[in-house]
């Protein structure tokens, strides 16, 4: 994990939060590199979601929320986590965390840091919600949270929706936005972050049909994490037991990656019941119940929710393409006998071409800076003239660049150049004129 955290910065995907003042804990700002994948990513999932969709409707819902929205969705009574501090070192963990000998508040308790006994204090529940104030008074009237999660956005607008674009029941609502979540155990790396984004869809179904509808999102989510290139074998469902269901779920899957740092969800498959919008009902005083044009029936829908955190789908797409791969031949010669390499599904990858003049002369930067221009109104491409051949080469596989574009003496002849694949590193010799078209074919999926 360590190498492709030291990547992810040196290409510009990741970087530390307010790094120059030291860093601020598990929150992580998003590079030139970074900022183009999950974008593209987020793209991809908004496409297959909502533009490729008849019964899939987009929003986006406000950071800042009511504050009895939170009452109402039971954040406010039960989004705690028991923790327990130690005395001596000032240390605060988790209560059931497994490196802590004893029992917490008892003198046999050991804390897993510094050592002391009897030092851990009894556990105390703490919110995981970001709370601040609306208004210019900082007392309790004006507390607001940052919201926690995006979903509450969509229930809320549940009617908002529906009327507006007169879909009717089964449809959804998706979404794409930030969410805050005060951990205490945050860590490896952007998995687990206290500032983070989600990519959710709320399907609104009868009562009944939700089994059904259930296991046709789960079916459409594994599909869709497999053509972002993720090796199936790296790929897995958990099912949560009963120990694990949030309180509004009847039945809930992750699907699951095998992190350098083991087996963790990015993605999960909900039956919410009609438990949000139930109590939105109640809480609010506001009818959300809906008339069956067909059968003149009234009813609550159940929900089908899909959600996956955009950040760790990144990450995901990220450990699933590192290689480190033995090189021969002339690009052994040429770069070295290592190379690291982003297999990125080329649709997905930050920068889709760099464009290399082989040497700074002989009319070769012209026509490459000419090439450059003309690929940048259809692509994302990347100039680079520093250095050898191999290293430029080796620069690009490490930023995940599926194609290198090299003008040669060969190029200001017959106007033709190299094009190298980041994968087989096979090269083509293909027509200046002809590289959209080639590009545009290579990139499609």
């Amino acid at each position: 994990m360590d190498k492709r955290v030291s990547l992810a910065k040196r290409r510009g995907y990741v970087f530390q939060s307010s790094e120059i003042y030291g860093g601020l804990g598990s929150v992580w700002d998003y590079g030139p590199l970074g900022v183009e994948l999950k974008k593209n990513i987020k793209e991809r999932w908004w496409r297959s979601m909502v533009h490729e969709r008849h019964d899939i409707e987009g929003l986006d819902a406000a950071i800042l929320m009511h504050p009895k929205v939170w009452e109402a969705s039971g954040h406010v009574a039960g989004f705690t986590d028991p923790l327990v501090d130690c005395k001596q070192c000032k240390n605060r963990f988790r209560a059931d965390d497994p490196k802590i000998k004893g029992t917490p508040g008892q003198p046999d308790a050991q804390c897993p840091v510094c050592g002391s006994k009897g030092t851990l204090t009894a556990p105390r529940q703490f919110n995981l919600m970001f709370k601040t104030f609306m208004g210019p008074v900082e007392e309790q009237a004006a507390v607001i949270y940052l919201r926690p999660e995006t979903a509450q956005g969509i229930y809320v607008n549940y009617l908002n929706v529906l009327q507006s674009s007169r879909q009717k029941i089964p449809f959804g609502i998706a979404q794409i936005g930030k969410a805050f979540r005060n951990e205490i155990t945050p860590g490896n790396f952007i998995f687990r972050t206290r500032e983070f984004e989600q990519m959710e869809m709320q399907f609104f179904v009868k009562p009944g049909t939700e089994t059904e509808w259930f296991e046709f999102w789960r079916g459409e989510r594994m599909k869709w994490v497999e053509g972002l290139g993720v090796r199936a074998e790296k790929l897995r469902w958990h099912q949560h037991g009963k120990d694990e269901l949030a309180h509004y779920a009847t039945d809930a899957y992750d699907i699951q990656y095998e992190f350098p740092f083991g087996w963790q969800e990015f993605e999960g498959i909900h039956n919410r019941t009609d438990f949000d919008l139930s109590n939105h009902q109640k809480h609010a005083g506001k009818k959300l119940d809906y008339l069956d044009p067909k059968t003149n029936e009234r009813f609550v829908p159940y929900v089908v929710e899909t959600s996956a955190g955009a950040d760790r789908t990144t990450l995901v797409v990220l450990c699933d393409a590192y290689r480190e791969e033995a090189v021969r031949g002339d690009e052994a010669a040429e770069g070295g006998e290592q190379r690291v390499v982003l297999k990125l599904k080329p649709s997905l990858a930050p920068l889709k071409a760099a464009v290399f003049p082989l040497v700074n002369k002989d009319g070769m930067p012209e026509l490459a800076h000419r090439i450059h221009d003309d690929l940048r109104r259809h692509f994302n491409v990347f100039y680079d003239d520093g250095g050898s051949i191999g290293r430029r080469y080796r620069r690009q596989d490490e930023a995940g660049t599926p194609f290198g574009i090299t003008i040669d003496g060969q190029s200001t002849q017959d106007q033709t150049v190299t094009v190298r694949d980041r994968d087989t590193l096979k090269q083509d010799r293909v027509a200046a004129g002809k590289l959209v078209e080639y590009l545009t074919q290579k990139l499609a999926g």
